[in-house]
């Protein structure tokens, strides 16, 4: 199983092709409480973090945007007391690249 924080996004775009159903759900083995949400008929993961109060999540969320703005790459961020919903997918495709997986890792990766 290789480690999907370490690898580098894809940054062609002319290539760029969303992800099926079944390649989403065998990729989110790799990542716990990551879920598959239909909205507006566009597939995107979505994970949400527990937090002791709504400090912890507002430092959390602004990690998960530096890490975006870093990667030129970001997800829809909700906030609230407690917890922060982080929810990633390609506007462009319409759906989930394998980028938004390597994205929700890299997360993982700061809580």
């Amino acid at each position: 199983m290789s480690d999907l924080s370490t690898e580098a996004l894809d940054t062609s775009k002319a290539n760029a092709k969303k992800l099926l159903s079944e390649q989403i759900d065998s990729l989110l083995v790799q990542l716990p409480d990551w879920v598959v949400k239909q909205v507006d008929s566009v597939e995107r993961i979505e994970k949400v973090y527990s937090f002791k109060d709504f400090s912890a999540a507002l430092a959390f969320t602004n990690q998960v945007g530096a890490l975006a703005e870093q990667e030129d790459h970001h997800p829809a961020l909700l906030t609230e007391w407690g917890q922060v919903t982080v929810t990633w997918w390609s506007h462009g495709l319409g759906g989930v690249h394998r980028n938004d997986v390597i994205m929700a890792a890299r997360t993982d990766q700061l809580n």
